[in-house]
């Protein structure tokens, strides 16, 4: 796969199909070409150009809110790369969590975004990696917040089954392994005690 796609939805295996309520025409940047002449792309920008995808500048850090969720749908319609999407979804995750006190509809936005956010990683592995010995030598995992922030939630409401499976999932990229053997314990206690039988 290319270093950049032209938008999220294009990505070999994704299932996500598109931001909802995004017109990608409406969006300057979706036009954008880097010029890759010299072995790195270098994108547009109005002082010049930039080594940063459009989708990678897109949402400003002051940005909160139902602003914030715009930008981000808007981000993943944009020319970027995999790790790109993935940095935006985590970012969200991560500020709408220090906001679920006083956004009533922060913890919806924390669960879309973190399993989006969990579905790319699964089509792109190189989302969330880099080769640390070389062509070939093996991927080491950058270590992932936004989806461990969903299996504490999920933990925290009681929906141990739910959270079990998202572990099970990022254990595919090292790590999460200590949320499963809790979480399986607490599956366990959890059916023995509604069947009656001992904890």
């Amino acid at each position: 796969m290319s270093a950049w796609v032209e938008r999220m939805a294009v990505i070999p295996g994704i299932a996500f199909s598109g931001s909802p309520g995004v017109v990608r025409k409406t969006l300057r940047s979706t036009k954008h070409r880097p010029d890759e002449r010299y072995g790195q792309a270098m994108w547009p920008t109005t002082e010049g150009s930039t080594s940063a995808t459009p989708a990678s500048r897109h949402v400003p850090f002051e940005a909160r809110g139902a602003e914030l969720a715009a930008r981000v749908w808007e981000a993943l319609e944009l020319p970027g790369s995999a790790m790109d999407y993935h940095f935006v979804l985590q970012a969200a995750v991560d500020r709408f969590w220090s906001e679920r006190r006083s956004d009533p509809d922060a913890l919806r936005l924390v669960e879309i975004f973190a399993l989006l956010d969990l579905e790319l990683m699964e089509a792109a592995p190189q989302a969330v990696s880099f080769d640390s010995h070389g062509s070939g030598g093996g991927a080491t995992f950058v270590r992932v917040s936004s989806v461990p922030r969903l299996i504490s939630l999920l933990e925290r409401e009681g929906a141990f089954g739910e959270a079990l499976a998202l572990a099970r999932r990022l254990v595919r990229f090292k790590q999460g392994e200590d949320a499963v053997t809790r979480l399986s314990e607490k599956t366990r206690a959890f059916a023995a005690e509604a069947e009656g039988g001992p904890v």
